[in-house]
């Protein structure tokens, strides 16, 4: 619901579902499982989407560092999240 919320642009309806999601991932699975990084990048993208780039950094690296250390370097969330990231970087 939370995507279809964001894919419409009704980012205010969008940001507590992403919220949700991902405080329920963290208490269920552990702060370091890949389902909390997705939850981490799809709230950093709606962050990312709506300018408020200070907020979507750190969930991107956050992100980012739960990928690497699971997945590795190379697996296709990984390389989703950093290119995400540079995307934001390059925005400033």
């Amino acid at each position: 619901m939370a995507y279809l919320y964001y894919s419409q642009g009704i980012y205010e309806r969008a940001e507590p579902l992403y919220l949700q999601a991902l405080e329920l991932k963290q208490r269920l699975l552990g702060d370091n499982h890949p389902s909390v990084a997705i939850s981490l990048n799809n709230l950093a993208k709606l962050y990312d989407s709506q300018g408020k780039y200070d907020q979507a950094e750190p969930l991107y690296l956050q992100a980012l560092t739960i990928f690497e250390g699971s997945l590795g370097g190379n697996h296709p969330n990984t390389v989703r999240v950093r290119e995400n990231l540079a995307n934001l970087r390059d925005s400033l």
